[in-house]
């Protein structure tokens, strides 16, 4: 009975969690970038990243802070598997997905500077995890490289002259919400809807938006920290298993619906930048603030993280690997090549999971 209610908990957080994400915080980012004029492939790069990685920012924090609390049980693999796991999900499901969801064309400039940087992100990581010793020096330069991306995309326009291969057409926030199609559990998600919606200010207030957003996410985080644990402990499964598929795939969610419902609208560039830029956020902030911070009042962070660095070169290899179909495709994702990345996440983390256990 005991793991059917965490199942539960789970369940709900993970809906919830896609809700005030999709809802809520992403359309007060996307207020921001409005304001801000940014073009739809640098918001989905930075802004839109940001908003839907949120939670593996927050699981990472709470996941190191359990670590503290309760020292010697590996629960900062929690929150490192959740990062490394939701980076293959990101790359591999999200961009198939939003081409099997209608066929995208794609300015090659803007993809390949996010291969890139996501390329020079995976490099640091498994730099990080080499000697199995996460130094501060390692942090700050995980989170400095951040920064780098962040000034490059701002300004990519004037360092890169570039055509858009097709018309982005306008935006709206009904079409991006539009989401209830494809629910199916009506009885439960009208209440919680409900109380959701009670909670959050008008939605042109975007600044009470994206604070009450920050908070509940942050609750939500710990609630999916503590469930986990639990039902690591009830399965006798390793907590870096739960990281790697129940939470990565969890908190992935509100990156796939936000990235096949901007592709349905035509915006494909930006679907496939949101799930590039959100690794490039999960991995250099995600991991690398969550780090710092801990190694600055405790210090060091010693963790035995071998199969999360073979996850890292798995990383890496996936980026060759798109890079190499996307040239191969003329930089178009359609439905073959967005449903043999599929394929091949259900096939990685299958092996993930034999590895591990």
């Amino acid at each position: 009975m005991e793991i059917v209610l965490y199942i539960l908990i789970l369940i709900v957080a993970f809906y919830l969690m896609a809700k005030i994400v999709d809802d809520y915080f992403i359309s007060s980012l996307d207020s921001i970038s409005r304001r801000t004029n940014m073009s739809s492939d640098a918001a989905g790069a930075t802004l839109m990243a940001m908003g839907s990685s949120a939670p593996e920012l927050f699981i990472a924090i709470f996941s190191l802070i359990k670590a503290f609390i309760d020292p010697g049980q590996e629960h900062e693999t929690i929150g490192i598997g959740t990062i490394v796991g939701s980076a293959l999900f990101n790359v591999l499901v999200i961009v198939g997905a939003s081409g099997i969801a209608k066929r995208s064309f794609l300015i090659w400039q803007d993809i390949a500077r996010d291969l890139l940087f996501y390329s020079l992100s995976i490099g640091l990581l498994i730099w990080t995890f080499y000697d199995f010793n996460i130094t501060l020096v390692e942090s700050l330069a995980l989170i400095a490289f951040y920064g780098i991306y962040v000034i490059i995309v701002l300004n990519w326009d004037k360092i890169c002259t570039r055509k858009p291969v097709f018309s982005e057409p306008e935006y709206t926030q009904s079409e991006k919400n539009d989401n209830s199609e494809y629910s199916g559990w009506r009885i439960i998600q009208k209440p919680l809807d409900k109380a959701i919606d009670a909670i959050f200010p008008k939605k042109d207030s975007y600044i009470g938006v994206f604070v009450v957003s920050i908070i509940l996410i942050g609750v939500l985080s710990w609630a999916l920290v503590e469930s986990a644990v639990v039902l690591s402990h009830i399965l006798s499964v390793p907590k870096a298993i739960i990281g790697l598929t129940v939470l990565a795939i969890g908190t992935s969610v509100p990156d796939l619906m936000s990235s096949v419902i901007v592709a349905k609208q035509g915006r494909g560039g930006m679907a496939v930048s949101n799930s590039i830029g959100s690794n490039i956020f999960d991995i250099l902030i995600g991991l690398g603030l969550p780090w710092a911070i801990t190694i600055i009042f405790t210090g060091n962070i010693d963790t035995s993280t071998q199969n999360l660095f073979i996850s890292s070169i798995i990383l890496f290899g996936s980026v060759l690997l798109i890079t190499m179909v996307l040239m191969i495709q003329k930089w178009k994702v359609d439905f073959r090549s967005g449903l043999f990345f599929v394929l091949l996440y259900i096939g990685y983390l299958g092996w993930e999971i034999i590895h591990i256990l």
